[in-house]
């Protein structure tokens, strides 16, 4: 008899009864070893590596940074609205304050829907480092998907403190745990042409998907009208509590996208946007989510400790143009 990783073999000839079910079970149990080490989805189960880091290679430059400590919102980093050309500026208008060095973006209980017209009770405060749109009357203005046909209300001229076309983004945050609110770091194409529209989520997480130790957690890709992407998003359970402090990031190549958690990589994309992209940050109220539940009666709120980008130093030139790409 021959001793084989724990099972025992007949040699020579054939297995008996005895063997054949030893080893039957022997690869049954391998099997299911590998694909529970496939899919794992709990962030505790992944193994830091820091070959895995994308500023490890030394490779990146930083480029653009708020660290939220001045008490006042930086307007040459951040547009104070959100998506304005649907509603108004003023409409769309962010709740925010400031405390031991993070924005807190609010949603209040007197606070309005940002655009009653095309997105009903939805609240939102949100900041983004671009705007572009049609003249008003027209269907042309940057995200329209969020509903069928919105028309532009208030024409926005083209405007952007940051834009950026590959490089790793990152933000320190603490997610809110309610049901009934979203927060989110994401990039929109500029589209001033109509393709040049996918999203790139960095993070985004529903509040109602979050428990004390655990939360789904959204990232990937939403094409919308880029016909040169599919669509890749994605929402996985990991065992953090998302209301503490955690780091989100994505490394976007031009071939693919990385996206960390807590600088683990938790997954790659092998498609990736092929123009400038802008920052969009807030947190939503869905009023959807609020049926049979109490409301709160303090406001909810976004911390965000820190937002970071940076840029290869051999691609900052192609960035270093979009200062002349309006």
């Amino acid at each position: 008899m021959l001793f084989a990783r724990g099972a025992f073999i007949s040699a020579p000839g054939f297995l008996n009864i005895t063997e054949m079910s030893v080893l039957f079970f022997y690869v049954l149990f391998l099997i299911i070893l590998l694909l529970y080490c496939g899919h794992s989805t709990s962030i505790n189960q992944l193994k830091y590596s820091s070959m895995n880091k994308p500023l490890s290679d030394h490779s990146y430059q930083l480029v653009f940074a708020d660290e939220f400590n001045t008490g006042s919102l930086d307007t040459s980093k951040w547009l104070p609205f959100y998506l304005p050309q649907w509603s108004s500026r003023k409409q769309s208008k962010p709740n925010y304050h400031f405390n031991s060095g993070c924005l807190y973006l609010d949603i209040t209980e007197d606070q309005e829907p940002w655009c009653p017209e095309f997105n009903g009770r939805v609240k939102c405060s949100s900041v983004q480092t671009g705007v572009f749109s049609g003249p008003k009357g027209s269907e042309i203005g940057q995200h329209r998907f969020f509903h069928p046909a919105p028309i532009v209300r208030e024409a926005q001229d083209p405007q952007h403190t940051y834009l950026m076309q590959y490089g790793y983004i990152e933000i320190r945050a603490k997610a809110i745990r309610s049901p009934w609110n979203v927060v989110a770091l994401w990039m929109i194409g500029f589209e001033d042409e109509p393709q040049r529209s996918a999203e790139l989520c960095i993070v985004e997480i529903k509040g109602w998907q979050a428990k004390e130790q655990e939360a789904l957690i959204g990232y990937g890709i939403h094409r919308f009208n880029d016909p040169t992407l599919e669509e890749a998003f994605y929402e996985n359970q990991y065992a953090i509590d998302v209301t503490d402090f955690h780091v989100y990031g994505a490394d976007w190549k031009k071939d693919r996208v990385d996206f960390y958690i807590d600088g683990i990589k938790v997954r790659t994309i092998l498609q990736s946007p092929a123009y400038p992209m802008q920052l969009m940050l807030g947190v939503y109220e869905i009023p959807d989510q609020q049926k049979g539940k109490a409301r709160h009666t303090t406001p909810a709120s976004f911390c965000i400790d820190y937002v970071r980008c940076y840029e290869r130093k051999m691609e900052r030139n192609l960035s270093g143009n979009i200062t002349n790409y309006l």
